[in-house]
């Protein structure tokens, strides 16, 4: 967790020039995790964030609870003033996965630090998959084919 106790961290109200602290302010690493989350989310050429386990779970878990988690396939270690996040992600097909990368990195970059006042000091970017579209349409059609009979 990050713990920040800068008058310029968690001046509230009176804004008084002693230095006096007037509290602390503790950021959980969930927060970050689902602050990043949000922020791959939003990247063009990103298909989902998590492994193939992760995903089911979570859709299982989306079903049951109605509600998503954002900070699936994202893990971050925080300091007292720093981040790093590490993200599992599937990228859509044609994309310039490359380029995916360093949007998804400064979109993580801006929103963390904006929000946080933490430094965001590494991005690691998994590519686990790449999302080919039309494929999970088809997929309880070729399930049925290919049970039976190779050719028809």
């Amino acid at each position: 967790m990050a713990t920040n106790d800068t008058l310029s961290g968690t001046s509230l109200g009176t804004g008084g020039t002693t230095g006096e602290t007037r509290g602390t302010t503790v950021i959980a690493d969930t927060v970050v995790s689902t602050i990043a989350g949000i922020a791959v989310r939003e990247t063009e050429g990103i298909h989902s964030l998590g492994g193939g386990a992760s995903r089911a779970l979570g859709a299982v878990k989306e079903k049951v609870s109605r509600s998503s988690d954002p900070g699936r396939g994202v893990k971050v270690e925080v300091g007292e003033k720093q981040t790093a996040v590490d993200l599992d992600v599937v990228v859509e097909y044609g994309v310039e996965i490359l380029e995916v990368a360093r949007e998804v990195r400064s979109r993580v970059t801006d929103a963390v630090e904006t929000m946080t006042g933490l430094e965001v000091v590494e991005i690691n970017i998994k590519v686990l998959d790449v999302h080919v579209p039309g494929a999970d349409e088809g997929d309880e059609d070729t399930g049925r084919a290919s049970s039976g009979s190779r050719v028809q």
